[in-house]
């Protein structure tokens, strides 16, 4: 019999009280409760033994956008120790939103979107929309909404945010406002190695004129029914994030989607690397998580038999 595999489940060392981690603690102990030694791990904390890991999960590492750089060298160091999930490549893939780009190429309906590097181009793209029109200004790598904002294409604060994002070395993106998304209407579908597992609704989340909705990040999930349709979308974003990537089935993923009367049932992000899973709205589904970190823990270098033999 092999020792006590080792997971460590990837997390930060502070949360906003707006926005805590309730995914980290019902999973540590589901791992525990299989003979996993499991436990929390902070992904910069200088002090940790990555090689002592079979398996690291990411799970919550959300100060990483203010750190991108230390985080990014942290992945790299993790990866060359122990086996990372999601896999370091789709993570670092899954950082720049342009994958979206990517992904409708494979057929997958996105909302329209330019990628700019230049303020007069952001420019022109906004003097092109119709008067009136609200638009969705924001950068390609973030997180939790950061430096996004949804204006008028005509106010000022809109070209003013591209620039700040421009000025630290930022990709700009501009959409145009999707109604539904401001209705609140924004379902997320959670895909757990290759199966749908649950649905939630996030609110509404970006003022008009810039900012959040009472100026914080908080999300307020609801869970909800998913309709064939979704389900069949969900399961097509995953496998053609495979056709782009060839990273196989993901651990873990996230949908967000929405169904618009402009662009019809579209992907509004695929988070595939820190999404929050809502699993105390979705308590069962902690289970299956653990589940398939158990199973690919199986397919670990350290927990695979030699070719012919018996696993340990």
């Amino acid at each position: 019999m092999s020792a006590t595999p080792r997971v460590g489940v990837v997390v930060t060392d502070t949360y906003p009280a707006e926005d805590p981690d309730h995914d980290t603690a019902p999973l540590v102990t589901a791992l525990r409760a299989r003979g996993v030694a499991a436990a929390p791990v902070v992904w910069h904390d200088a002090t940790v033994d990555w090689a002592a890991h079979d398996l690291l999960v990411l799970r919550s590492p959300w100060d990483y956008p203010e750190r991108l750089t230390e985080f990014l060298a942290w992945l790299d160091a993790a990866e060359r120790v122990t086996q990372v999930l999601n896999p370091p490549a789709l993570v670092r893939w899954n950082l720049d939103k342009r994958y979206l780009g990517q992904l409708a190429d494979l057929g997958v309906g996105v909302v329209p979107t330019t990628y700019r590097t230049s303020l007069d181009d952001v420019r022109d793209d906004l003097g092109a929309f119709a008067p009136g029109a609200r638009v969705v200004v924001k950068p390609a790598v973030s997180a939790g909404a950061r430096d996004t904002g949804l204006f008028r294409a005509d106010d000022p604060r809109a070209l003013d945010l591209a620039g700040r994002i421009l000025a630290a070395g930022g990709l700009v993106m501009v959409q145009p406002e999707v109604p539904e998304l401001s209705q609140g209407r924004e379902k997320a579908l959670y895909v757990i190695d290759g199966t749908l597992t649950h649905a939630i609704a996030k609110g509404a989340l970006l003022a008009p004129g810039g900012g959040l909705i009472g100026g914080v990040y908080a999300e307020n999930p609801q869970r909800v029914d998913v309709t064939a349709a979704e389900a069949e979308f969900a399961l097509e974003v995953v496998r053609a994030v495979d056709r782009a990537t060839g990273s196989g089935v993901p651990l873990y993923a996230r949908v967000d989607t929405v169904d618009s009367a402009a662009h019809g049932l579209v992907l509004l992000e695929a988070e595939l690397f820190e999404p929050a899973l809502n699993l105390h709205v979705a308590p069962e589904v902690t289970d299956v998580v653990a589940s398939a970190v158990v199973a690919r823990l199986g397919e670990c270098p350290a927990h695979r038999a030699p070719s012919g033999g018996p696993r340990r």
